[in-house]
């Protein structure tokens, strides 16, 4: 009984034996195979060539030929970078498209800002703002400037204190009318603007909340614009000789063996993705760094440097400076007369001039929260950022999974039914960890562990740079030194927050009085872009003719 059933085991092995070899000697698979590879299907020999001289593969009974090997080489360098140009493809589009959403929303605040002022100013107040308004337009465009090109274009702090000097100097004119001032005495009024405080604390809360907005914004949005570009650089990197041989090995070979369906073992799969990527790995930590830096600021735009909530009611905060100077007018004026001296009168004043030129209808109504408008393109920072924290938080550790990723599925075989390099077995090796130092004992990469490739080392070193003024604009400072369009000199930009949590500031929010109405205004300035639809506020000019008529009304009796 024990000696029938030995033979039939033989006769079975042999069975088997015969099977796979009768498929070697004919090379029918082999040859289907290759040609759907799109290869010319008489490249492969019609049965199996004994001692076939090949470079990579077994030499042996074999169905390739060293230029089938060459061919499926090529084959196999396409095949293992498609998943991870399909991955890095996916996630450089992903990105591309938060950072145009996020440029698109703060360009489109900036503008609605400066259409909502114009178009409330110009419908009530007519010339009188009109005659003013080249201070406004050159206010928006200086902080436009500033968002797209940082301190080496706009000094933040300097801007803002030459408009709320340029402000005080025609507001003070306005208000002593039945004065003459000339250019140095208006240069000694400007010297005395931060003393005189004439326009209360309104002009510190908004440097504070511009500086921190804006280092915010323009920041976040560079970094979203830099992820693109590391991720296209990085995953362009070619493969060395030594990975598109493993690769092919890995692919290929069981196909001279007649295998064609065999599959690697996910652990050899592992073994050989982690070499070929292991320059790509090294960049994981800064990478990782880096995101935790995007992610930190978008809290911050969520909450204490929210760019919308700084820009949307903007004209509102402008004209509470100038009612505080319309209640000061006296005081001030009084401060400055004995700084500067008693001004000599106007000769040039009349008091022929009538209420019509001077006089106002309306009445100065604060912004209200609860009449806040539609927000710009279509959305809000909140939903935005919402958004793109998700994203971030799924783009971690990217580059260290890579050949996790590729490794599963179709792509390998499970448990030992599996081509572990040399036959359908067990994988014996230990996988080896992620990066160029623990390829020093991969068993089936030759990896130089001494020349780390320099397009990577370059694209880390930009992360690092990127992450310290993450770092940077979170504690509201601005660490650029050079305009995004191109390189020049430039200047730190402070923002009034030494601390590193700038959570404590509770007063830079600007309370208005209960259920205050926000008008709304739809006519067109001749010249200027028709309204979006976003409601507008109270303004410079009716406060200025509330002064005027105040001071011109003796004359006028």
């Amino acid at each position: 009984m024990k000696t029938l059933l030995c033979v039939a085991c033989t006769l079975l092995v042999l069975s088997v034996s015969g099977t796979a070899e009768q498929k070697l000697k004919n090379c029918n698979e082999v040859r289907t195979a290759y040609s759907s590879k799109g290869f010319n299907v008489n490249d492969v020999p019609n049965k199996g060539v004994n001692g076939a001289p090949l470079k990579v593969c077994p030499q042996g009974f074999s169905c390739c030929t060293v230029e089938m090997e060459e061919k499926l080489s090529q084959q196999s360098h396409s095949d293992m970078k498609a998943p991870v140009s399909r991955l890095s493809t996916n996630l450089q589009s992903t990105f591309k498209q938060k950072h145009d959403h996020f440029d698109k929303f703060f360009r489109e605040l900036l503008v609605n800002a400066e259409l909502s002022l114009d178009n409330m100013f110009v419908r009530t107040y007519g010339m009188m703002y009109m005659q003013n308004a080249e201070l406004f337009k050159n206010f928006f465009e200086s902080l436009t400037r500033y968002y797209v090109s940082g301190s080496a274009a706009v000094n933040l702090d300097s801007m803002l204190s030459d408009f709320w000097a340029d402000l005080l100097e025609r507001m003070f004119r306005l208000v002593n009318v039945q004065y003459e001032f000339s250019d140095a005495y208006m240069e000694c009024v400007s010297r005395h603007t931060e003393q005189l405080q004439p326009f209360g604390d309104v002009p510190r809360k908004l440097r504070i909340q511009l500086t921190r907005a804006f280092i915010a914004a323009r920041t976040f949005v560079r970094g979203l614009a830099l992820m693109p570009e590391v991720i296209n650089k990085v995953s362009m990197v070619s493969a060395s000789p030594s990975c598109v041989r493993a690769a092919m090995k890995m692919m290929y070979c069981p196909y001279c063996s007649g295998q064609v369906a065999l599959k690697p073992c996910q652990n050899y799969c592992l073994n050989v993705m982690r070499g070929c990527l292991a320059n790509q790995a090294d960049l994981d930590t800064e990478w990782n760094n880096f995101l935790d830096g995007m992610l930190s600021l978008a809290e911050r735009l969520e909450g204490p440097f929210n760019f919308e909530s700084v820009m949307d009611p903007i004209d509102v905060k402008i004209s509470e400076a100038i009612m505080n100077m319309q209640e000061n007018s006296m005081q001030v004026s009084q401060k400055v007369f004995q700084g500067c001296g008693q001004p000599k009168p106007s000769m040039a004043f009349r008091s022929k001039r009538s209420l019509k030129e001077t006089g106002f209808t309306g009445r100065f109504r604060p912004y209200s929260p609860d009449a806040r408008p539609t927000t710009a393109a279509g959305t809000s920072l909140d939903r935005l950022t919402t958004d793109v924290k998700k994203k971030l938080k799924h783009a971690k550790k990217f580059w260290s999974t890579l050949p996790d990723t590729v490794c599963v599925g179709e792509r390998i075989a499970p448990g030992d039914e599996c081509w572990n390099g040399t036959a359908k077995s067990r994988y014996e090796s230990v996988v080896i960890g992620n990066g160029l130092a623990n390829q020093v004992s991969n068993p089936d990469v030759d990896v130089d562990i001494t020349k780390p490739n320099i397009m990577i080392r370059s694209q880390i070193a930009a992360l690092k740079e990127m992450t310290s003024r993450l770092k940077a604009a979170h504690s509201g400072n601005d660490l650029s030194t050079e305009s995004d369009d191109e390189s020049s000199g430039g200047e730190e930009s402070g923002s009034g927050c030494d601390s590193p949590s700038c959570e404590t500031d509770r007063d830079m929010y600007f309370s208005t009085p209960p259920n205050p109405v926000k008008p709304r205004v739809d006519q067109v300035v001749v010249g200027k872009a028709p309204s979006t639809g976003v409601a507008t506020h109270g303004s410079m000019a009716l406060a200025l003719c509330g002064l005027a008529l105040a001071l011109l009304a003796p004359h006028l009796r």
